[in-house]
């Protein structure tokens, strides 16, 4: 076996073969191809329903199979234009300009059973008989297999490969039998860490539900024996009263030079934040952030406040160091689960995008969130509530950090099984002591 450059290759068993893209892609028709010519696909095409478009933004460089959601729809006839670039599950897709690297597999549980590949993306669908298509993303995701892709990227200002360079790309062929037994053990990691994401969102779900419940309908336990009395601001149960958001929670505005900022403290950026969840799946290290920083503590709500990232509003799970452009709120004692629901409220982003400052990069006016109206239950209500979602957000956090644990396992495992560097007997072991 000669060298290629991709280590994973390289570091393999001499018996292992090794072929090209071209030689691994199924005999079926329009099994390897570029998504559509330039605008015969573009935003003009785009339906609220119908067959949906993958973007890059459905793709991820690591370990992410495949992001379902943001998809924009074209109609049924005009999908059937494009049946060549058409995908479905098990079909692999890569991002050939702009994030170069990003590959993505299609899911066999939906959320549809046909997608079609925007312009900047390409199709691969492998032979079964070669190449476990599994496999397959594991050995393209892999950090070693980015870099080489990478490395083969054309153009500068935005870098790309095109179909040409992916047929090219050498990929590592164990055994079959080999590679099914690979891909079940770090699909094993997948699926724990798939559940934990599954738990979260669902959790998630029901604090926000019992949230309106509570605080929007005013159908908290015991409703029915409260009356519900007019008040200048609106009805209210009795015992209740109006009050605003600098009521539940006040900012805070600590901040800490990097030169203060010991090099291993959690940094969260905007960056770090995700869409719509308040549970923090990723962070950095303040030692590689330049920067002014804020501090927070674990218990604090950090709220995006540029306006697009006012959607991004997080509980924090440790102590740490933000980007100065997320609001630190600190909860009142026995109010953080309200403080944390309002904040993520559609009704308060909603609010921080219209009263926000600015032109070219709006920002929230953090007086003006504190004024934000908001239902002030009566103490024996507000202390349900605590007892009752509070402990959710820190179960999150907790589910969230075994992913970490068992992504960072993965990670490690990975790179060893598809070169052979690690046996599968050994590995299946690692397997069951995570488990």
């Amino acid at each position: 076996m000669s060298a290629t450059g991709n280590p994973l290759i390289d570091n393999a068993p001499h018996e292992w073969r090794v072929l090209t893209v071209d030689e691994v892609k199924s005999s079926e028709r329009h099994a390897c191809v570029a998504g559509p010519f330039g605008s015969s696909i573009s935003s003009k095409f785009f339906t609220d329903v119908g067959v949906p478009v993958i973007r890059g933004s459905n793709l991820t460089i690591g370990l992410e199979r495949f992001i379902a959601r943001d998809f924009v729809f074209v109609s049924a006839e005009t999908a059937s234009k494009f049946s060549a670039q058409t995908v479905c599950a098990g079909d692999l897709v890569f991002t050939c300009w702009g994030t170069i690297g990003q590959v993505g597999l299609i899911p066999n549980d939906g959320p549809f059973d046909r997608y079609i590949i925007s312009n900047k993306q390409l199709k691969l669908r492998v032979d079964r008989d070669i190449l476990d298509p599994l496999f397959a993303f594991y050995f393209f995701a892999a950090p070693e297999s980015v870099r080489y892709i990478q490395d083969r990227a054309i153009g500068s200002a935005v870098p790309g490969i095109n179909l040409g360079i992916l047929k090219s790309l050498p990929v590592l062929i164990p055994p079959l039998f080999i590679q099914k037994r690979i891909v079940a053990i770090l699909g094993a990691y997948d699926d724990l860490i798939e559940v934990n994401r599954r738990r979260i969102s669902v959790l998630e779900e029901i604090a926000r539900g019992l949230f309106d419940e509570w605080f929007v309908r005013f159908r908290f336990p015991g409703y029915e024996d409260i009356p519900i009395l007019d008040t200048p601001d609106g009805p209210l149960p009795e015992g209740w009263v109006w009050g605003a958001f600098r009521d539940l929670a006040r900012e805070v505005r600590l901040t800490i030079s990097p030169e203060n900022s010991p090099a291993d403290t959690p940094y969260v950026g905007l960056e770090h934040m995700p869409r719509r969840s308040i549970t923090l799946d990723q962070h950095g290290r303040a030692k590689d952030v330049s920067s002014l920083k804020s501090r927070f503590q674990h218990g604090d709500v950090l709220f995006g406040k540029i306006r697009p990232y006012f959607h991004k509003v997080v509980y924090a799970p440790f102590d740490g160091v933000s980007s100065t452009d997320a609001i630190v709120w600190r909860p009142v004692a026995g109010l953080a689960a309200q403080a944390l629901a309002v904040a993520s409220s559609d009704a308060f982003v909603a609010y921080s995008v219209q009263t926000s400052n600015g032109t070219k990069m709006p920002r929230a006016n953090t007086g003006v969130l504190a004024d934000y109206r908001c239902a002030l239950a009566s103490s024996d209500i507000a202390s349900r509530f605590q007892d009752t979602v509070g402990p959710i957000a820190e179960l999150c956090a907790t589910l969230q950090a075994a992913n970490q644990r068992l992504a960072a396992s993965r990670d490690l495992l990975l790179p060893r099984l598809i070169s052979g560097q690690l046996s599968v007997t050994q590995a299946e072991r690692e397997l069951e002591k995570a488990a």
